[in-house]
């Protein structure tokens, strides 16, 4: 084994590693170190425990910091070993150091070392950089079909000490923090078993959750981390799919109106999010703009909702131009349109004049889109949530309102 000589990569990567370190030590801000727990059945998740040391019984995350890239810094703040894909040690990075592994074909190459995987595994309680954000655990770079994706294996509760942090803000109540503790383990856990595949469990981008690593946490969530340790919500004894949402402007929705299927326990409930500043939101639209999003139909002259769900968001709407319509999804709309939820309607701005074969009508000049809420709707509202944690519910409570007919469980580790 050898100590590896980082060169100019270990200067660059040094500059910013003192200056994210000043970040991570900024006053109040408590690190925390590993932690150990002893745990009990897994086979309802359909996982398995990770490897670690046999006096330590934990469950590691996978999660993909990079997907499919041509290259990645990565790097460690402690001293830290670089490993082949088989686990031995080929190098020392030392503290502060960093390597970069780029994509070959089928292959990845570290300096004059080619392999289809390394490792890089910090000593003591050493923060990993991949890309440009530190994390804790340890960096597996493996050889993907477009590239290299570079993998963050890290304890599932000190992976949950960002995912809060980056997901609702770390001044609101304990018990809000601590549903989305649960929320976060329980939604993670589920997509692991369902949706995980052989290099790693889950994503770190809003289509899995929001994982930003160390500089997100603060101590506000890791006390609701760890207050919560190892809950997870069941139902019939399963962890479910517990989705959240930021605000549903005063009424959640049943899953089957936003997806493809019913299940029992997403159903629309009374929402507290009236304290949101999204709660109503208006945008405004130019009928250029409007025409250019949506083509092939001229000028947009009306938009008419066809079919809308229980809570009024919008399953279908009907978009009239003076050289056709269109049937559209409320989702579609809003995707294209950059809406905050589908729970919209749309008023037409009178105020031009435009020609129509020999005679002159009103056409709209703009439209404005006046709406409730933002995103999904389905599940737990973070700001429901941080309303009823202002009237002093807890967050089982919280939490039972949102997901109907679920009960919190412990995971464990064998």
């Amino acid at each position: 084994m050898t100590a590896l000589r980082c060169r100019d990569t270990q200067a660059s990567f040094q500059a910013r590693f003192q200056h994210i370190l000043l970040r991570l030590m900024a006053p109040g801000l408590q690190l925390r170190s590993k932690w150990s727990v002893l745990l009990v059945a897994l086979a309802v998740m359909g996982g398995t425990a990770a490897k670690a040391d046999p006096a330590r019984a934990e469950l590691e995350m996978r999660v993909a910091i990079e997907e499919q890239v041509p290259s990645v810094v990565i790097g460690s703040s402690t001293q830290a070993l670089l490993l082949d894909g088989d686990g031995d040690a080929i190098a020392q990075i030392p503290a502060g150091g960093a390597v970069v592994a780029e994509a070959e074909p089928r292959s990845i190459s570290i300096h004059s070392w080619q392999d289809d995987a390394f490792w890089i595994q910090p000593e003591g309680d050493g923060y990993v950089y991949i890309g440009d954000s530190w994390y804790r655990g340890r960096t597996q770079v493996v050889a993907t079909a477009n590239g290299l994706t570079a993998v963050n294996h890290v304890e599932l509760e000190d992976y949950l000490y960002s995912v809060v942090a980056s997901e609702m803000p770390t001044s609101w109540p304990a018990a809000a923090l601590e549903a989305q503790a649960v929320a976060a383990r329980s939604y993670a856990l589920h997509q692991r078993q369902h949706r995980g595949n052989p290099v790693f469990d889950v994503g770190d981008t809003t289509s899995w959750q929001v994982y930003k690593g160390v500089a997100q946490e603060a101590p506000s969530v890791l006390a609701a981390v760890d207050n919560t340790r190892g809950q997870v919500l069941t139902h019939n004894g399963r962890i479910i799919e517990a989705v959240f949402h930021s605000s549903s402007g005063g009424h959640t929705e049943n899953v089957e109106n936003v997806w493809s299927s019913a299940i029992p326990y997403l159903r629309g409930v009374a929402d507290f999010d009236q304290a949101a500043p999204v709660f109503r939101w208006s945008e405004q639209i130019s009928a250029r703009d409007l025409r250019a999003k949506i083509p092939g139909l001229g000028n947009i002259i009306a938009m008419t909702p066809e079919r809308v769900t229980s809570t009024g968001r919008v399953a279908s709407m009907q978009v009239v131009g003076d050289a056709g319509r269109r049937s559209m999804k409320g989702s579609e709309l809003r995707s294209l349109l950059g809406l905050r939820s589908t729970l919209f309607e749309v008023q037409p701005q009178m105020g031009r004049i435009a020609s129509a074969g020999n005679n002159l009508v009103a056409a709209p000049s703009s439209f404005t889109i006046s709406g409730r809420g933002f995103g999904h709707g389905v599940g737990m509202s973070q700001w429901g949530a941080r309303g009823l944690a202002g009237q002093g519910y807890s967050y089982d409570s919280i939490l039972g309102h949102y997901y109907q007919d679920t009960s919190l469980a412990l995971i464990s580790v064998e």
